[in-house]
């Protein structure tokens, strides 16, 4: 038997580009954000920033996202539960900050942004960590209901995980005023 050709990282990339671009444009917002934010890119405050409470969000998710270097630090080599509570506490903590801002309206959504700002070793325990987050009680009913009837079986009982790392980290893009283009 011959060996399975891996798919060329064009066709990765192009795969995980469709994903982003089938989530709502404020889930897209949100997660270019908080990648900004999170990966410590560029200044969110000046680019994401349209009023007081946007400001006032964009703050509090700077001091929750404090906690990913401790988390991306812990991720679990295995799936021992001596190594998952110092884990999944602060992880779980941070998710339910992020669905609480009512921008990431599924687990894919959830899972995209997670990846990026987490690595691809957090992959296994990410149904877990949204799955405990989607279901706190300062969720409204309605909202825990979407969110958990969001994540697949498939995605719930994987039996193995992909160690490959992203490669598409959506960015700012500055709007084209067409009247000046031509």
């Amino acid at each position: 038997m011959g060996t399975s050709a891996r798919p060329a990282d064009g066709a990765i990339t192009l795969a995980e580009l469709r994903e982003f671009a089938s989530f709502p444009a404020a889930t897209q917002r949100y997660i270019r954000r908080s990648l900004d934010i999170g990966l410590h890119r560029r200044d969110a405050m000046k680019l994401w920033s349209r009023d007081m409470v946007e400001e006032a969000s964009i703050r509090a998710q700077a001091r929750v996202y404090g906690r990913l270097d401790e988390i991306k630090a812990r991720v679990p080599d295995d799936s021992g539960l001596d190594q998952m509570e110092p884990f999944m506490a602060p992880l779980v903590t941070v998710s339910a900050f992020d669905l609480g801002q009512d921008r990431l309206c599924s687990f894919s959504a959830y899972r995209f942004l997670y990846e990026r700002l987490l690595g691809a070793g957090s992959r296994p325990w990410l149904p877990g960590a949204f799955c405990a987050a989607a279901s706190l009680p300062h969720l409204h009913p309605e909202k825990r209901r979407a969110l958990l009837q969001s994540i697949s079986e498939a995605a719930a009982t994987a039996v193995g995980w992909s160690n490959r790392e992203p490669t598409f980290y959506p960015e700012w893009v500055e709007k084209v005023d067409l009247s000046k283009a031509n």
